[in-house]
């Protein structure tokens, strides 16, 4: 792939992140549906027990949900979560990565982010992404992708 990722700026849990400013470095996104809810926490919870690996290999990883960045807050401390997490409230970054779809549960259609990671690589091109994540075993993955760079 090629697609150089359209430059953005969030409010995260350690500040503004903007994305023009981490060039030169691999940086992962992950984009989940919801703080606090089981998937979601098993995969945070995985991402953050890797963040010293992804440092070592160079690389940032940052999670990103539509939630506030107070309910962000509040999830790291109950999880003891290490790994940043941006808030697009808006949905526009969510958009952007064609990650808000249409989903179903329990009967009920509603527009949701579809769990979805993207590698970006040094160059801010998209490297490798994986949609329709399902959590065991993804973040390992994900390194191993990084370390492949």
């Amino acid at each position: 792939m090629t697609d150089t990722v359209r430059d953005f700026t969030l409010p995260s849990t350690e500040g503004e992140v903007t994305l023009s400013a981490l060039r030169g470095a691999p940086v992962v996104l992950f984009f989940y549906p919801r703080d606090d809810t089981s998937g979601c926490t098993k995969e945070n919870e995985a991402f953050s027990a890797l963040k010293p690996a992804f440092e070592a290999a160079g690389a940032k990883v940052y999670g990103i949900s539509k939630d506030s960045l107070a309910s962000h807050e509040k999830f790291m401390a109950k999880k003891a979560l290490t790994v940043p997490l941006l808030s697009d409230e808006g949905s526009d970054l969510s958009e952007a990565f064609g990650v808000w779809k249409e989903k179903k549960m329990y009967g009920k259609t509603f527009m949701g982010i579809e769990r979805s990671t993207f590698l970006i690589d040094a160059e801010g091109r998209i490297a490798k992404e994986w949609r329709k994540v399902k959590v065991p075993g993804h973040a390992e993955e994900v390194l191993e992708a990084v370390k492949a760079l």
